[in-house]
């Protein structure tokens, strides 16, 4: 379990970049991408700290669960952030 979890989260935290970066516009797609590494996190902290882990991929796995940490703010700032811009004239 800690191994096949590890690889699925490494998958998912690629296309999740590669996606974030191609539409750092998509405000929708960003907070869907930020609420579901929320849950991504919590799985993933979850099976590092209770599954029986893996010597080899072990600090993989928890420097992957602060990446993800990392990247899920990235995209709740690009999610919500306002894009309408007004100037104040004098």
């Amino acid at each position: 379990m800690f191994t096949g979890t590890f690889w699925v989260l490494a998958v998912w935290f690629l296309v999740n970049v590669i996606w974030m970066w191609f539409a750092l516009d998509n405000q929708n797609l960003q907070k869907t991408f930020a609420w579901i590494n929320v849950v991504a996190v919590i799985i993933g902290f979850g099976v590092y700290f209770t599954g029986t882990s893996v010597a080899g991929i072990s600090t993989w796995f928890n420097v992957l669960n602060y990446v993800n940490i990392v990247l899920a703010c990235a995209q709740f700032y690009y999610g919500y952030r306002n894009l309408h811009h007004t100037s104040v004239q004098h």
